[in-house]
């Protein structure tokens, strides 16, 4: 089987992270916390998503906390995410790993229905075997919807050949256990120290986390 990459899209290909600090300021603002910046956002920032928010307040949200927390997030980003653009280079790497012969899909836990359409604007939907979203809550972890993800390209794809890049530590911890491998783009959610400690490659462009992948999985 061919060389395969899984790209996450929010903070990876997807250059969103200005929008995404806004619109949890502004989901801050609903628990009466103040606003970050990006390099406070980066430094604390962690998946699940609810044991973020319980760093900040020093307790668990409750319920209705969560769900005003999580729609002031979504809301706000709505708003700002279509001003945002690719990261600088994606569509050379994309198109430039698919004329080499390898394949790669798209897995985000943005939501499926919404993601569709945007990675279709970007005209980058054929670059992909398969484009899948998050299905059900927002604010989990990715473990559950790789493994679905990779189920469905059983027959095309071989996890052991498979390199998830992403920019989150819950990108590597999922690929680990589903038999895959990780590379973490220091770009988007995560700082370096926040993603080292995960033991898989960091890396601070994806120019070379492509050019890693080919060399983990070829």
């Amino acid at each position: 089987m061919r060389t395969h990459i899984v790209w996450d899209w929010n903070g990876t290909l997807f250059h969103d992270m200005e929008a995404v600090l806004a619109a949890s300021n502004a989901a801050f603002a609903t628990i009466g916390v103040g606003p970050m910046t990006m390099q406070q956002y980066r430094e604390q920032y962690e998946i699940p998503i609810p044991r973020f928010y319980e760093r900040l307040l020093g307790r668990m949200p409750s319920p209705e906390e969560w769900l005003e927390l999580d729609e002031a997030f979504h809301v706000r980003y709505g708003e700002l995410s279509p001003g945002c653009g690719l990261t600088e280079g994606v569509r050379d790497l994309l198109a430039g790993w698919q004329s080499a012969g390898h394949s790669q899909s798209l897995l985000s836990m943005y939501e499926h229905d919404k993601l569709l359409p945007l990675v279709d604007t970007f005209g980058l939907t054929g670059s992909f075997l398969r484009v899948d979203g998050r299905s059900g809550p927002s604010g989990g972890q990715k473990a559950e919807h790789l493994t679905r993800h990779l189920a469905a390209l059983a027959r095309q794809v071989d996890p052991a050949r498979t390199v998830l890049i992403g920019d989150a530590a819950d990108d590597a911890l999922a690929a680990l256990g589903a038999g895959a491998h990780a590379v973490l783009y220091t770009g988007g959610s995560h700082t370096r120290e926040k993603l080292e400690p995960v033991g898989v490659p960091v890396v601070d462009s994806l120019a070379e986390a492509v050019e890693l992948a080919g060399r983990i999985a070829g």
